[in-house]
Parts: structure tokens; C-alpha cells; sequence
């Protein structure tokens, strides 16, 4: 019988945003959920995000931001990802944004954006629904 791994996630914060307690809570809470986590800490280029998520091998990104450069970080992580032939990596987000980016972030590929005031367990649910193991390579 084969067992069906761990889904990894990948949390990130990209930009010059250092506000990490919001990513750090979801982290251990995809932890106490029972996925893989890696956390890359602050201030991440999507460069670094993207060859994390690869190096790593993980099924899901999920990016923290209160800084507002969604505009540029999230379009540019999906743009790289489909460089690297690695549009399987599913993307979510999580912060502050404005109500009429949330459908342009979708409309790019983002999977899901969770606003302040998400519930841990409602995230942590969405993603268990939502995001099955990648196929191994």
C-alpha cells in the first residue's frame, strides 16, 4: 500500500514587507494541520521564492503581504513559475488588499486570497480541499 505524502507548503514574504507575524501563525498552523512547512523569513524576491518552492519540491506557495506590491510580487512568482514548468506549484495569498485586486490576482492563477479576519481553521481546511499532493517527478 502506497502512502500518499505530506502536502509542502512553502509560506513567504515577499518585498520589503517585515511584518512576519501573520505568516508565522499560518505556518504553525499548516503545521499543527499536519502539512510540511518551510518559511523563508522576510523580505524574499520572487526570484528566491520560486527556486525555494522548486528546490523544496512543495505543492503549495503561500504568500504574506501588508505592503501592497501584490501588483508586482504576485504576477512576477506566477510569471517565474511558468518559466520553471512549474505551474503544477498551486499559489494562495494572504494580507491586505484591495477588493478590486482580488479577481485581477485570480484571473493571473492565484488559487485563493485570505483577508484578515480568515479563520486559521478555514484556511487550513480550504487548502486540504483544495490542494492535493503534486505527482512526484
Amino acid at each position: 500500500m502506497k502512502k500518499e505524502r505530506k502536502l509542502r507548503i512553502l509560506v513567504a514574504k515577499p518585498g520589503l514587507d517585515g511584518h512576519d507575524r501573520g505568516a508565522r501563525v499560518i505556518a504553525r498552523a499548516f503545521r499543527d494541520a499536519g502539512f510540511e512547512v518551510i518559511y523563508t523569513g522576510c523580505h524574499q524576491t520572487p526570484e528566491q521564492i520560486v527556486n525555494t518552492a522548486i528546490q523544496e519540491d512543495v505543492d503549495l506557495i503561500g504568500l504574506s503581504i501588508l505592503s501592497g506590491a501584490h501588483t508586482y510580487s504576485f504576477p512576477r512568482i506566477m510569471e517565474l513559475l511558468q518559466e520553471n514548468n512549474a505551474r503544477d506549484i498551486s499559489v494562495i495569498g494572504g494580507g491586505i488588499f484591495p477588493l478590486e485586486d482580488i479577481p485581477k490576482l485570480k484571473q493571473i492563477g492565484i488559487r485563493e486570497i485570505f483577508e484578515p479576519g480568515a479563520k486559521l481553521q478555514e484556511i487550513t481546511e480550504w487548502v486540504r480541499t483544495n490542494i492535493p499532493p503534486r505527482s512526484a517527478a
